[in-house]
């Protein structure tokens, strides 16, 4: 993470330096004792995280953070506690208190990273879905692990699929035998088409295309009866518009 340091006390400046130095995680692109150099800084430079005082002359701490359009992440490195709520308000990650204690300045760093690891996973997931052609090629298959080997299965092919404790079967039109796999219902769903696949009961989850017949407690899929859970019964009505 590329971090900016602004304090007007040079020693407090060496102090989270040498902090930041026994971490590592973090690059240090600018040291500014003065916030309003810092803003004309932070304009020309890529920035993750601020570390940042809120007592200076010309401009506090909280000041700068309102100037700021596009604020990356900040922790309030301060002596004043007074302070804390105005920083949460604004949604900083962290408030320091000085004199600060390496552990509680890795707990903020800690906390940071994390945040920042999220944010650029959520980035990426954003930038695929926005990438992917307008017909999902993740609609038409999935992979499952199986014994030794990850198994392509087309979903189309898939009748229903029970739920074991910690393991579901897959039941398929292209096997007799099911595919016995180490996964939670929420993983699988999370996988299949939502529109071709409903739960019906809290261990069965049933391919629509393949439903014979609706009956008051079952569904007949291939021949197999599925029940249909208490709870489910309405939703399943209602979904499948009987």
């Amino acid at each position: 993470m590329k971090c900016v340091i602004i304090d007007d006390e040079p020693l407090a400046i060496d102090v989270i330096e040498s902090y930041i130095n026994q971490i590592g995680g973090l690059e240090i692109v600018v040291k500014c004792t003065n916030p309003l150099e810092a803003i004309t800084l932070l304009n020309k430079h890529k920035v993750d995280l601020i570390f940042l005082d809120i007592e200076m002359p010309n401009l506090t701490g909280i000041d700068l953070v309102k100037t700021l359009d596009n604020m990356p992440q900040f922790i309030f490195t301060t002596a004043y506690p007074q302070y804390a709520l105005d920083g949460f308000n604004l949604n900083a990650t962290d408030y320091l208190v000085k004199p600060i204690p390496f552990h509680r300045f890795l707990k903020a760093v800690t906390r940071a990273k994390e945040k920042y690891e999220l944010e650029n996973k959520s980035a990426v997931k954003s930038d695929v879905v926005m990438e992917s052609p307008s017909t999902n090629i993740q609609d038409n298959f999935i992979f499952v692990k199986s014994e030794y080997e990850n198994i392509k299965i087309n979903t189309d092919s898939i009748k229903y699929i029970q739920g074991l404790k910690d393991y579901i079967k897959i039941y398929t039109s292209e096997s007799d035998k099911a595919i016995l796999t180490l996964s939670s219902f929420k993983d699988i769903l999370d996988k299949l088409p939502s529109a071709r696949f409903i739960r019906v009961h809290r261990s069965f989850v049933v391919n629509i295309d393949f439903i014979k017949a609706l009956q008051k407690t079952k569904i007949i899929v291939d021949g197999i009866q599925i029940p249909i859970g208490e709870t489910y019964k309405d939703y399943v009505v209602k979904r499948l518009g009987v």
